[in-house]
């Protein structure tokens, strides 16, 4: 395929969680590179794991694609600059088609996202209780919404020939959309899963067999060639690169990642490059001294699996406590919270000592789960700027932070969609919850922010760094 001025783009939607999506995502991503094309991962909502996984097959950075978070503009322009020089964007989509935000609209859908880039969606199914039944959730999801292009379907957990057969019968002659093809229930298809969702790219979940695995399903089950006919959108490509650097000295920003810290969205970090930064990975399991850097962001993941490797590194929790101590800049998200705080107790009980930054302890809670978009208006000065500056993001963790002394400031006011009237604008005010814990110029909370949502957080936290 040679590059068009529109981004042909395919939207991989599903009847809800779990039918199938990821494996479906990547198996296109291997089998479409096998035929020599570029392709551009993109993931609709907040998650982060699965982009991790889309980033191992498609060899580049997957960027996430959050109607709420960001808005119509920002999402047009990550298409246009990550997919610049690809020959098609895939984009994979979270939970149901039309879930989103609440049940009364598509924010932060993925049939919002579809509409958005003008893009054709394929429907996955979980056909293994199915058959002629089939037609009516496809019919239904064409008509639910007739601004939405429901052009493909594939159905997962088939049970042969046959089987195959009678979906297409249920399908052919009723609906709109064309049966691309299937994929069998094949155990060596399946992603290994823990609790909050997969096993993550960064612990060996994705190995060259099941990728090899994924891509012959695919090649061997669908009509891709139908597929790529109806790849499009109204999004052009952009002239803009994603990590164009504009300031005059660099800034060295050094990044927690290793298999407990992972959670970053590649659009912060492009914004953080943007703004003047160099990039500086280290490993707060592995690494016993900090690198040479002027500030550090720890961002989120599996600090409670690996407490005790985290823990037993006494050398780098001192050298970070010093850091922080000695006034430089320090962004912690979630489990960079976790980390921050004073000790972690993990799934079966056991306590571990942290960095002991936030006067406060963090345990896992079976079976509880803060999960939400949450909005945050600073009410002072901080790492994201003046007081008054507002983002969005979302919570994810099955963990819980005690109430740190009333000494530590809080610098946020969240609303988490509980406030009857839903209003926001006055934030800083009042309602919502205090939170975004500051101790010096430390800056740690449970919300992972996407900075698209406020461009001026990586400019003002990379200027922090510099003075």
């Amino acid at each position: 395929m040679s590059p068009s001025p529109r981004i042909p783009s395919v939207v991989i939607a599903g009847v809800s969680s779990g039918v199938g999506k990821t494996t479906l995502m990547l198996g296109l991503i291997e089998a479409l590179r096998r035929r020599g094309l570029t392709v551009q991962p993109f993931k609709v909502g907040p998650d982060f794991i699965d982009p991790a996984f889309h980033g191992l097959a498609s060899h580049r950075p997957a960027v996430n694609l959050d109607g709420w978070m960001c808005g119509r503009d920002a999402v047009l322009d990550a298409v246009g600059r990550y997919a610049a020089d690809a020959d098609v964007a895939l984009v994979e989509g979270m939970m149901g088609c039309f879930d989103g935000r609440d049940g009364g609209s598509d924010e932060g859908s993925t049939a919002q996202i579809a509409k958005w880039l003008g893009a054709p969606v394929v429907l996955v199914v979980d056909a293994g209780a199915l058959v002629r039944s089939a037609g009516a959730i496809v019919l239904g999801f064409e008509r639910f919404d007739p601004e939405l292009r429901v052009e493909g379907v594939v159905f997962n957990r088939v049970g042969g020939a046959r089987h195959l057969e009678w979906l297409r019968q249920a399908v052919m002659g009723v609906c709109r959309a064309r049966v691309l093809g299937a994929l069998s229930h094949e155990p060596a298809l399946a992603l290994p899963e823990r609790h909050l969702g997969l096993v993550t790219a960064a612990e060996g979940g994705y190995t060259p067999a099941l990728a090899e695995a994924l891509a012959a399903s695919v090649e061997g089950e669908l009509d891709l060639d139908a597929l790529l006919r109806f790849a499009t959108s109204a999004v052009e490509r952009s002239d803009r690169p994603p990590d164009s650097a504009v300031a005059s000295r660099p800034v060295r920003v050094g990044v927690a990642r290793d298999r407990a810290f992972q959670f970053y969205y590649a659009e912060n970090l492009d914004l953080l490059r943007g703004a003047g930064a160099e990039l500086v990975f280290w490993s707060p399991m592995d690494d016993v001294t900090l690198p040479e850097v002027d500030g550090l962001f720890l961002g989120g993941g599996y600090p409670e699996i690996h407490a005790e490797r985290l823990s037993a590194n006494a050398a780098m929790r001192q050298a970070v406590r010093k850091f922080a101590e000695a006034g430089r800049p320090v962004y912690a998200e979630c489990g960079g919270l976790m980390y921050l705080a004073e000790s972690l107790q993990d799934a079966q009980g056991a306590t571990w000592p942290m960095a002991g930054l936030l006067p406060a302890r963090t345990r896992w809670v079976r079976g509880q789960l803060h999960i939400g978009y949450r909005e945050i208006v600073t009410s002072a000065s901080s790492l994201l700027g003046p007081a008054g500056t507002r983002a969005r993001g979302h919570e994810f963790h099955a963990s819980e932070l005690e109430p740190p002394p009333a000494s530590v400031e809080r610098v946020y006011r969240i609303d988490d969609g509980r406030i009857s009237d839903g209003r926001t604008a006055d934030l800083a005010g009042g309602p919502g919850r205090a939170e975004g814990y500051m101790v010096g110029r430390a800056l740690m909370s449970y919300v992972h922010l996407h900075w698209a949502s406020c461009p001026g957080i990586a400019t003002r936290f990379v200027e922090a760094c510099r003075a």
